[in-house]
């Protein structure tokens, strides 16, 4: 049903303000006979100083509506919650989650896109290739992270069943099939994936489980476990001492770090991380250490075939010095690749 004049006058601020939020930004504004020609277009007939007050009443309202001093006379939206940068940053991270289906993805970034000016939305329309995207078209990831959220949010527990992969690519139901229920702690994002942290009561531990392999999730009336472990909780400490989500022992490791790879170590740990000058390591280490300038960093671990993994891409500008049972762990990691090449 069409609206009639009148209806339309009483729309006039939303129609003025969706065009400033659409046709408008710090580059791009409009000047007053485009303004007036915008809204004819849509029913609503304007004069001149109407406008000027609508303008005010709109920037009085928290529109960072400004004049450009252009000639003749352009009026913009400056301001918006987010800027062209950040709302690129969203969007370049949304297209590089390997947790969302390309659908999903493109879902997301399309309400990016309406929190910009139509000018802005048109540069983050790229398309991003993201090497081992899941292809499955549903949208379970969505589901579950509401259900985690929930739960989080009631202190109660979850219960779901979890899959990992066959050899014929098949999803594999651990458990035989029987639910898991878990105290869930945090969600966590990590390499493209979402991850729970959860507390498992049998085994009186912390453990993790990838939100896309959940199946059947809900939140339970069962209330989460409330103990030492549970409530003294950090997500960014857990996370900091894992490589690519893999559980294992933690542990405290000296590192001598070669000049030249400490922004690697500054990636991984952040600059706040314990380091010293390390003056005897290139003598302690014989013949084949490179030479130059060594430090002694004390970083926070878990021991694991990705740590080792990590480790190995320094080669020998990066070793282990304590603890010796993590340094002959090490040793052993790589034994057995160059032993599987013999």
């Amino acid at each position: 049903m069409d609206k009639s004049p009148k209806e339309h006058q009483k729309a006039k601020l939303l129609y003025l303000a969706r065009m400033f939020f659409q046709e408008t930004d710090e580059s791009h504004g409009l000047t007053m006979p485009q303004i007036v020609e915008y809204l004819e277009e849509r029913g609503v007939s304007a004069e001149r100083k109407a406008l000027y007050r609508d303008i005010d009443v709109l920037r009085s309202f928290g529109l960072d509506i400004a004049a450009k001093p252009t000639r003749p006379v352009e009026y913009a939206l400056v301001k918006r919650p987010f800027s062209k940068t950040e709302l690129a940053l969203l969007a370049d991270a949304v297209q590089s989650s390997r947790f969302l289906t390309e659908r999903q993805a493109g879902k997301l970034v399309r309400s990016i896109k309406a929190l910009a000016s139509r000018h802005d939305a048109k540069a983050l329309s790229k398309q991003v290739h993201v090497e081992g995207r899941i292809k499955m078209q549903n949208d379970s990831v969505f589901r579950n992270v509401d259900v985690i959220q929930e739960a989080l949010r009631r202190r109660r527990k979850v219960a779901f069943r979890y899959f990992k992969y066959d050899v014929n690519l098949r999803e594999q139901m651990q458990r035989d099939g029987r639910r898991y229920c878990e105290t869930p702690l945090a969600l966590i994002y990590s390499d493209g994936c979402y991850y729970l942290v959860a507390y498992n009561d049998k085994h009186a531990s912390l453990v993790h489980y990838r939100v896309d392999r959940m199946r059947s999730l809900l939140c339970t009336e069962e209330r989460a476990t409330s103990n030492d472990v549970t409530r003294s909780f950090d997500a960014a400490t857990y996370q900091g001492t894992l490589f690519s989500m893999f559980g294992g022992t933690r542990r405290t490791a000296t590192l001598l770090v070669h000049e030249s790879v400490m922004g690697g170590i500054v990636d991984r740990f952040g600059k706040d991380v314990a380091s010293a000058p390390a003056l005897d390591a290139a003598q302690a280490g014989g013949n084949d250490i490179p030479a130059g300038t060594w430090a002694r960093v004390s970083v926070a671990v878990t021991e694991s075939p990705a740590f080792f993994a990590w480790l190995a891409r320094f080669g020998t500008k990066v070793r282990i010095e304590k603890p010796s049972e993590l340094a002959q762990a090490y040793r052993a990691y790589l034994e057995d690749i160059a032993n599987s090449y013999r």
